[in-house]
């Protein structure tokens, strides 16, 4: 579990063409540094690590039993998928009838297509997710906090395993998927049926499928440059199963919501680049020709039609059914000719596509727990989930029972520090890691900027979820830095640099722990004395 140093990881910037090796390294080593240790324990530790979260996610998912904030849209929606392709309008007090064990929730109409179609503003994809658990537990807040658990736990797993690829360290991917794991926001997210942890998760996902890729990529040209005679632009990299399944990711988060366009955009941006510094790095004569004539046209695949189909496929239920919103089925049926069903189909669901577009733009609606993307990185105005008070159920006479949407302080205020400093250490040696994570930090945050000033458009903090593994990256890369290369001194004893900067690194997963713990009982629904409650409130008048 040895931890490399920060800055050799990568050695700033791309070597410009016809550098030659630092001193004892291989073109090989110096563009696919090995993998520490034996891979087994590069899976054991994550795993372990996504045990415990798992654990901390599932405990009392199904409490509290109630339909919490805007589950009592999203947990319906799911049931509807499993059970008509698409989403229904429900009966009036519909929440409660659930919650007292009545499925049949299904607004009758007057025509012959049964329940009345819902005019619904996301796509199907992290709904049929929700839909997934209630097959399986049935119409019950387990059942439909499931598929969130279960996809919360996995992230943390897949970060973990990023982080020690891009840092070759399993010991500092182990304290990635830790951070991830005791972020508060991520946890309530984590144990609720809203769409936001599942586009954070394909995010994700496409992102560790890229930076897989980009070791494969490279591995395939180092692998022709040590056996073929060399040429100016070098050689076609062939099939990359990993960047396609990184596009098919992509279109799976913007299946879940729109906001995945912008990751889609950025990452496949990021792709391209990386290959271009890959076929510079190699010392090739013309890197950036050979990229564009052999690399690009697989990108337009992996990153435009992939997602594409990907995305189209999430609306199966709606194309293959009569009864979805502005379907229009009668009209598409009119003509025997399939070409015509075809096209007409087409153009209703474009036409939805821009209802759903007008009403995104227009969304300005005043919200008690609404708050500003500017705001989001200080934790200012976190959402209360669920809140109910009671009496005499906890040892003191007024008593609570909260579920508050806040990342854990500790962590992200330190990814605030991170992140600075990951600006300063991009600017003055191009790593490749640093460029990464504030690429994908950005586009989690700066496009919700142009919803607040141009379109005064109704925002929460839990919009934020997707930045949050780049948050723990951030800092993952730091501690990396603060704990330097395993390089001993001439009597066999580690640098006092590595000593305290693990030293440092332990005592911030350490902080972080106590935090989450103490936050726990108001992430959780756990009844507590309304003066535990308030105490555990950070800023009294924007946290209540």
């Amino acid at each position: 579990m040895a931890v490399t140093d920060f800055p050799y990881q990568t050695s700033g910037g791309e070597p410009k063409p016809g550098a030659s090796s630092p001193p004892g390294s291989s073109v090989r080593a110096r563009m696919i540094p090995p993998m520490p240790g034996k891979a087994l324990w590069g899976w054991i530790g994550p795993l372990l690590v996504t045990v415990f979260g798992g654990v901390l996610r599932f405990t009392g998912l199904g409490h509290p039993n109630a339909v919490v904030f805007d589950e009592t849209y999203y947990a319906k929606d799911g049931y509807s998928l499993i059970t008509w392709l698409v989403e229904r309008v429900t009966i009036k007090d519909a929440d409660k009838a659930i919650l007292a064990g009545n499925t049949d929730i299904w607004q009758k109409c007057t025509d012959d297509l049964g329940p009345c179609a819902s005019y619904v503003v996301h796509p199907p994809l992290g709904k049929w997710m929700i839909g997934a658990g209630e097959w399986l537990f049935g119409l019950t807040p387990f059942g439909w906090r499931f598929a969130a658990a279960v996809i919360g736990t996995l992230s943390i797993l897949i970060l973990a395993r990023v982080a020690r690829r891009m840092t070759r360290s399993t010991l500092l991917g182990c304290f990635a998927g830790l951070l991830l794991a005791l972020d508060g926001l991520h946890f309530v997210l984590s144990r609720t049926a809203l769409l936001d942890i599942f586009l954070m998760f394909w995010v994700l996902a496409a992102f560790a499928c890229l930076v897989v890729d980009r070791d494969r990529a490279r591995e395939k040209l180092v692998d022709w440059y040590e056996s073929s005679p060399l040429t100016p632009q070098g050689p076609s990299l062939g099939w990359r199963p990993w960047r396609i399944a990184a596009g098919v990711c992509l279109g799976a988060a913007m299946g879940v919501k729109w906001s995945g366009l912008a990751f889609a955009v950025a990452f496949a941006i990021l792709s391209l680049l990386w290959d271009f510094g890959a076929r510079r790095a190699v010392g090739l004569r013309h890197p950036y020709q050979g990229a564009f004539g052999k690399d690009v046209p697989n990108g337009v695949i992996a990153f435009a039609l992939v997602p594409f189909v990907t995305y189209m496929a999430t609306w199966t239920g709606w194309f293959a059914t009569a009864t979805g919103y502005g379907r229009k089925w009668d009209q598409a049926t009119s003509s025997d000719n399939p070409f015509f069903f075809l096209i007409d189909s087409a153009r209703s669901w474009v036409e939805y596509q821009w209802q759903v577009f007008s009403f995104h733009n227009d969304l300005a609606t005043s919200h008690p727990y609404m708050s500003e993307p500017w705001s989001w990185p200080l934790l200012l105005r976190p959402v209360a989930f669920h809140y109910e008070g009671k009496q005499q159920v906890c040892g003191a006479p007024d008593c609570s029972e909260a579920v508050l949407g806040v990342g854990t302080p500790v962590i992200w205020f330190g990814a605030l520090a991170a992140l600075v400093t990951l600006i300063a250490w991009y600017v003055g040696n191009r790593d490749w890691r640093a460029g990464a994570v504030l690429l994908a930090y950005a586009m989690g945050w700066l496009p919700w900027f142009y919803f607040a000033f141009a379109e005064n458009r109704t925002m929460f903090l839990f919009y934020a979820i997707p930045m949050v593994p780049f948050m723990v990256l951030a800092i993952t890369l730091c501690a990396g830095w603060l704990i330097g290369p395993t390089v001993r001194t001439d009597d066999g004893r580690l640098p006092m640099r590595r000593t305290t900067g693990a030293a440092l690194v332990g005592a911030f997963a350490l902080l972080a722990l106590i935090n989450f713990w103490w936050l726990h009982p108001v992430l959780s629904a756990e009844v507590i004395p309304y003066s535990d409650w308030n105490a555990r409130m950070l800023f009294d008048k924007l946290w209540i």
